[in-house]
């Protein structure tokens, strides 16, 4: 079975010198050499720390956990579906923003990983000083983007509103997610879903931030005009609503006593404030 260890070397990590302006750094990749050749640019700047190194997710995602970093920067290769571990990634630092290093300029996937989440996406060829100046730029909360990566976004976003349905690969969703996302277009919030489904209003959350990182949308609206415009629902019943359950019948046959409305309640506040 592979170590999952997670290795910090000598003089790397944090320093009592370390400041506030300090950026905290994870380098993620498959290659030795190219870890070192970071940590050896990155010891020039008084600003930047190697604070761990991985060599594969497992190891990524524990030296997220252990220690405290600004950001990851993480090769693509490390996994067979960039694009969705960036989105497990970010669910596991909350705080820390991702680097994510491709072998070579790849427009697809690039536009892919910035729509989940990436805050930068640079390849191999990057000069040190361009790399030095990205995580910079990424730790003051900018996105890092070449020149040619620039047009692609722009070119994607100009094409957004006119791209055939054809053009996106096939989604494939789960019955589950099918049924609250129908739920979801016929305006349902999350009480009545998870109501519909037999779960909690927790899952219903969970299963939906699934959705919008598989189909790239930010929220309910996005996700039902992407619906709508993609034909995502195509062939799957809509969710009919629940049952209201029946009323409780008092053992003394008298009628229970009417719950305050929250209305009344608010109402009731106020005039005691």
């Amino acid at each position: 079975m592979g170590s999952t260890s997670v290795s910090v070397e000598a003089g790397d990590g944090l320093q009592p010198e370390d400041g506030k302006g300090t950026i905290r750094v994870i380098v993620a990749d498959t290659q030795a050499i190219f870890r070192v050749g970071l940590r050896k640019i990155f010891a020039l700047e008084d600003d930047i720390r190697v604070v761990g190194q991985a060599e594969s997710f497992d190891q990524t995602v524990a030296a997220m956990q252990k220690f405290s970093a600004d950001i990851v920067i993480f090769e693509a290769a490390l996994t067979p579906n960039p694009a969705d571990t960036i989105s497990d990634l970010l669910r596991q630092g909350a705080s820390c923003r991702l680097v994510v290093v491709l072998q070579e300029p790849d427009q697809e996937m690039t536009l892919d990983l910035f729509r989940r989440g990436a805050h930068g996406v640079v390849s191999r060829e990057i000069e040190p000083e361009m790399l030095v100046q990205c995580l910079r730029k990424v730790a003051q909360g900018e996105p890092w983007l070449d020149s040619r990566a620039v047009g692609w976004v722009m070119e994607a976003y100009r094409t957004q509103g006119v791209r055939p349905v054809g053009s996106r690969p096939k989604v494939s969703l789960t019955p589950k997610e099918s049924l609250i996302v129908s739920c979801v277009t016929q305006g349902m919030k999350n009480k009545e879903i998870a109501l519909r489904v037999g779960t909690t209003e927790q899952v219903v959350k969970n299963y939906l931030r699934k959705v919008y990182d598989k189909l790239g949308v930010a929220d309910r609206l996005e996700l039902a005009l992407y619906c709508l415009n993609h034909h995502v629902l195509e062939g799957v019943s809509q969710a009919k609503p629940a049952p209201p359950a029946p009323p409780v019948q008092p053992a003394n046959g008298h009628a229970p006593a009417a719950a305050e409305t929250p209305n009344a309640t608010a109402a009731a506040s106020g005039s005691r404030s």
